[in-house]
This record gives C-alpha cells, sequence and structure tokens, in this order.
C-alpha cells in the first residue's frame, strides 16, 4: 500500500507541472494585450506608461523567461499579482473569493447528495411501486431545466413574489454596516465549524457499516447526527465567539438558502438515477441471495450488503465533484450574485489578468488530482473485494 501511494504522488505530481505548464501557455497565447486593455480607455495616461507597466509587470521579457520565473516563484508559494488590481497579489483574492465558494458549493453537494443517495436507494429496494414512477421523472424533469432560467424562476417565485428569501448577493449591507467581523472571517468559521460536524456524522456512519449488530448500526448513526448537531448548536449559542458572529452567520445562510435550494434541486436527480442503477445491479449478485437465504432482516440486506457496494460509483462521483467544486460554478454565481471562484475564473480569462486565472485553474487542478487519489483509496476502504497488488 505504501508504494502504491507513492507511486500515486510521484504521478500527481508530474501530472500537476504539466497541467500547469499546459494552462499558462494557452492563456498567455490568447490574442490581445493585457496592459493595453487596462489602459486604452484612458486618455489622460501618456504612451510611457504603458512601457512602465509592462515592466513591472514583467511583460517586457521573452516567454520562456517569463514562464521560468512563475514556475520559481509558485513553487515557492508567490502566484504573482493581479494585473487588474495592480498591486494586489493573486494569494490574497482567491483567499478572499475560495471560502465563499466552498461554503456554499460544498453545503449544496452535501445537500443534493444525501437526498438523491437515498431517494436511490429505496427506489431500487421498492422497485415498482406507486411513487417510483413520479419520483423518477420528477427528478429527470428538474435535472433537464435550463438552470439559468430555472433559478430566475426561482428567484421570482421565492424572492419577488412572496417575498420569503433573499433576491441576490451574499449578505445584507445594511446589516453588516458596522459589523465588527469581516465577511470571510465569518464564512471560514462557517467553514471549519460545519465540517467538524460534517467529519463527526461521516465517521459514525463509517464505522456503523462495520458494525454487526443491526441496533449498534442505528446507534453509532443517530449517535453521529445528534452529536454533530451538538456540537454546531453549542458553538454558535455556548461559545463567545459563535454568539458574536452567530446573526451574521445566520444572514449568510439565509442569502444562502436559495442557491442550495436551486442546485439541490437541479442536480439530485442525477445522483438518484447514479444510485439507483447501482443498486439494482448489485441486487442481483450471490452474495444478496445469500444473505437473504440466511434470514437477514431485509434492512440489514439492503443497507449493509447491498447500499455499501452500490455507494462506490457515487462516492466516486461525489468526490470527483467536491475536487471540481472551486471553480464554484460560472452560471450559479453569475444568476445569484455571489462574488466566489467562478465569477474571478471567467473575468480573469476574459481580462486577461494571467496570474489570476492561472492561480485559479492551479486550485482546481490541485483538488482534482487529489480528488482521484482519495476515491482510489477509498474503494479499498469501503470495497474488501480491491485490493493493492504490487509488482516487482
Amino acid at each position: 500500500m505504501i508504494r502504491y501511494v507513492t507511486r500515486r504522488l510521484i504521478q500527481m505530481v508530474f501530472l500537476f507541472l504539466v497541467f500547469l505548464t499546459v494552462t499558462w501557455f494557452l492563456l498567455y497565447i490568447l490574442p490581445g494585450d493585457s496592459v493595453a486593455l487596462k489602459y486604452a480607455g484612458n486618455p489622460n495616461i501618456p504612451p510611457q506608461a504603458r512601457e512602465v507597466a509592462m515592466e513591472r509587470l514583467g511583460l517586457d521579457k521573452p516567454v520562456l523567461i517569463q514562464f521560468r520565473d512563475y514556475m520559481f516563484n509558485f513553487f515557492q508559494g508567490d502566484l504573482g499579482v493581479s494585473f487588474n488590481q495592480y498591486p494586489r497579489p493573486v494569494v490574497d483574492i482567491i483567499a478572499e473569493r475560495l471560502p465563499r465558494t466552498l461554503v456554499l458549493f460544498l453545503a449544496a453537494l452535501v445537500t443534493y447528495y444525501w437526498a438523491g443517495f437515498v431517494a436511490g436507494k429505496y427506489l431500487a429496494w421498492r422497485r415498482g411501486n406507486r411513487g417510483e414512477m413520479l419520483i423518477t421523472v420528477s427528478g429527470v424533469g428538474l435535472y433537464s431545466m435550463f438552470l439559468p432560467f430555472f433559478a430566475l424562476m426561482l428567484i421570482w417565485l421565492f424572492s419577488v413574489q412572496l417575498g420569503l428569501l433573499p433576491l441576490s448577493k451574499f449578505l445584507d449591507p445594511e446589516q453588516w454596516r458596522d459589523a465588527p467581523f469581516m465577511a470571510n472571517q465569518v464564512f471560514m468559521r462557517l467553514f471549519w465549524v460545519t465540517l467538524a460536524g460534517g467529519i463527526a456524522m461521516f465517521g459514525a456512519s463509517f464505522f456503523a457499516l462495520r458494525t454487526r449488530s443491526r441496533r449498534l448500526e442505528r446507534g453509532l448513526k443517530w449517535g453521529g447526527f445528534v452529536l454533530a448537531a451538538v456540537w454546531i448548536l453549542f458553538y454558535w449559542w455556548g461559545t463567545e465567539s459563535g454568539q458574536a458572529m452567530r446573526v451574521y452567520a445566520g444572514d449568510i445562510g439565509f442569502h444562502m438558502i436559495l442557491p442550495v435550494l436551486t442546485l439541490t434541486l437541479i442536480a439530485f436527480a442525477g445522483v438518484m438515477l447514479l444510485t439507483r442503477s447501482s443498486m439494482l445491479e448489485t441486487l442481483r449478485e450471490d452474495y444478496i441471495l445469500t444473505a437473504r437465504a440466511k434470514g437477514l432482516p431485509e434492512g440489514m440486506v439492503r443497507d449493509r450488503h447491498a447500499a455499501r457496494t452500490a455507494l462506490l460509483p457515487v462516492v466516486t462521483s461525489l468526490v470527483l465533484a467536491v475536487a471540481t467544486v472551486i471553480d464554484g460554478g460560472v452560471i450559479t454565481e453569475a444568476v445569484f450574485s455571489w462574488p466566489g471562484m467562478g465569477e474571478i475564473l471567467i473575468s480573469s480569462v476574459l481580462s486577461e489578468d494571467i496570474p489570476v486565472a492561472v492561480g485559479a485553474f492551479s486550485f482546481i487542478g490541485i483538488m482534482a488530482l487529489v480528488g482521484h487519489f482519495v476515491v482510489d483509496v477509498l474503494y479499498g476502504l469501503l470495497d474488501p473485494r480491491i485490493r493493492v497488488t504490487e509488482h516487482g
């Protein structure tokens, strides 16, 4: 296993170097001139300013020299400075936008993957009942919807007509006018508190699958849920820092309801159909028939034998979705005016802000590679039939 992990890490480093090189050159050869675009509309700037800007940004050097300097600085943690927000470092821009995207899209991912897995599991187990067709058709119908149109319809219904949810943005400026915290401080606190609760639930569910007692399995699952809920409530109501941030965290959470609801309704059908298909295939396996022949309870056969194996493609899909969550979904962030990674990706490419664009894409590449690695490890943990075979 150690040799396998080492080999995979070496492959990841090599692939990332190739990805970063290709990304940098593809963005560099885009037509246009970022300095000219920045200053062309201002007649008060003399022509000499363009040469000075080129020199300060390092754009007066040959392409290969620029690439060498960028790679050298990149692996020292320096991603350069933004062309459009000079002299602001790229790391600062990403650090500002990343928490907003992580909190929004990870919340949506957890919600629609949980809903999709539960629905798909029961649809496969209760195949042929009256509700199967209704749920399947409804899910596929939502999955086929055009995201911007569906999002605008939900905004029109819940925000414009009913006035129940905020129209857009990620906070209420009036409420934050005299706030003692920066928005990103609250985002990061939301992320870490919720992540700790999620780890507790995942850990309890993982150990529940390893038990032989149905009662202990249920106890662990409910115990993990209760532990996560108690932790979250204790932090926001029982700690001094949590109480100070609670109102502002609640405002951010209130603004997240509509985009999370939109993404959940659109995306959960894909997970549901994937789970249902995997579950139906698993139910044909011989070990499922053996488990039933032993007289095991239906719930144990479904959850401990069938669902555990059917979870493999769902886990793959989930981890890879988490790996690419950093791009933020350009369309979703544009519709809901959510200033995250998706917005700076499109704006930096259009304005030829090469350091910001390469920095954002490099994070996507890193998370995608890590996601694939995590998938390989989780497969070995979830399916005992999968083992690493050493050669040589």
